[in-house]
């Protein structure tokens, strides 16, 4: 079995006094893709921020490439490769396309020419503003930036919320080529069907615990577990 290159150890977690995170444990290995499924409000981005450092630990620990990182603010444990795609779509508004890429660019793989070849509507657009851009191109130059930084462990947190069906189907695309190019990742995404045809395992969280583990493929065909987790968010729908 390959060794983990993130992992959580009975991490419990929440926002002050409130626990919402109790005693999970989760892996990834490199090259790894994993969903993380559920209703809203079950922990889900909480178990992200988690991840980054934005929450504190109640218990347990969070170790990356076998160190305990649990301690480490964001920036730091950003800098060692653990990359952030949030769902607010972070860019910087008045720095054009390229220059969005280029600002926290890090050497490897994913240079300039490696993100316009995942999306050409960038490419396009290099040269216009951030602030000129659709909501789904904004998304993408998130997704572009965040691999400009070359991550160990790319984490996306509904990265096709609240986009229209062409953009939905090209970010797919996208996230599903990085995939089979070996980028590790770690998929929140409302729409059960859509996370599990992109990624090559999955974890169901209820109520801020892991409520079921499974292959992705294997729980794409089981549909009573889906309706009972998951329930109506099986399909990505036009807002």
């Amino acid at each position: 079995m390959a060794e983990a290159v993130l992992e959580l150890r009975d991490v419990s977690a929440g926002y002050g006094e409130g626990i919402v995170l109790d005693r999970v444990s989760i892996d990834i290995a490199a090259g790894g893709s994993l969903a993380l499924l559920g209703r809203n409000g079950v922990g889900k981005t909480t178990l992200i921020l988690t991840v980054m450092g934005f929450l504190p630990l109640a218990g347990g620990s969070v170790l990356f490439r076998g160190a305990d990182i649990s301690r480490l603010p964001p920036h730091k444990r950003a800098r060692l490769g653990i990359g952030w795609v949030p769902q607010e779509r972070d860019i910087f508004p008045s720095l054009s396309v390229e220059e969005n890429l280029t600002v926290a660019a890090q050497p490897g793989r994913w240079d300039r020419d490696a993100v316009y070849g995942l999306f050409p509507r960038l490419r396009e657009r290099r040269a216009n503003m951030g602030s000129q851009l659709s909501g789904g191109e904004q998304q993408m130059l998130t997704i572009g930036r965040t691999l400009m930084t070359n991550p160990v462990v790319l984490l996306l947190d509904e990265p096709l919320e609240g986009l229209a069906p062409i953009i939905v189907e090209e970010l797919t695309a996208a996230i599903r080529k990085m995939a089979a190019e070996g980028v590790t990742l770690i998929l929140v995404e409302q729409h059960a069907e859509t996370a599990l045809e992109l990624t090559s395992d999955a974890i169901v969280v209820e109520r801020g615990t892991i409520a079921h583990r499974a292959r992705s493929r294997e729980l794409l065909q089981d549909r009573p577990t889906l309706d009972r987790f998951v329930g109506m968010n099986l399909v990505a729908t036009e807002e």
